[in-house]
């Protein structure tokens, strides 16, 4: 997936907390919010704030899909309440390969294949 198709994909899924999301996905979303985040910081912290509280909707559905694909609840976000050590381990959650099989849905990329007829 590439870098405009992951914003678009986790825009139109604004709040959709159902099925999977790709590694790519999750990961070319995540450094688009760090980057919009980071210029819009030079031009107001008013507006940068805002544009974080207005992604964090869909930054949570992203995040909770990447955690379907390795198989996961989307409620193990809450680990990241844990004092500094909590943000490590979902790091290293979301970091994971896909699972398969999975609860949560088929692939995103068994899906896409060619010839899955």
């Amino acid at each position: 997936m590439t870098f405009a198709e992951s914003i678009k994909t986790c825009f139109s899924k604004y709040a959709e907390f159902n099925g999977r999301a790709t590694r790519s996905e999750y990961w070319w979303y995540v450094l688009f919010i760090f980057l919009v985040g980071l210029a819009l910081s030079f031009v107001s912290q008013t507006l940068a704030g805002l544009f974080y509280l207005g992604t964090l909707l869909p930054s949570l559905a992203a995040a909770t899909r990447r955690l379907h694909d390795t198989n996961r609840s989307g409620w193990f976000q809450l680990i990241l309440l844990i004092p500094l050590i909590g943000w490590l381990i979902v790091l290293y959650f979301l970091v994971q390969e896909a699972k398969e099989p999975n609860q949560f849905g088929s692939s995103v990329t068994a899906v896409a294949e060619p010839g899955s007829n």
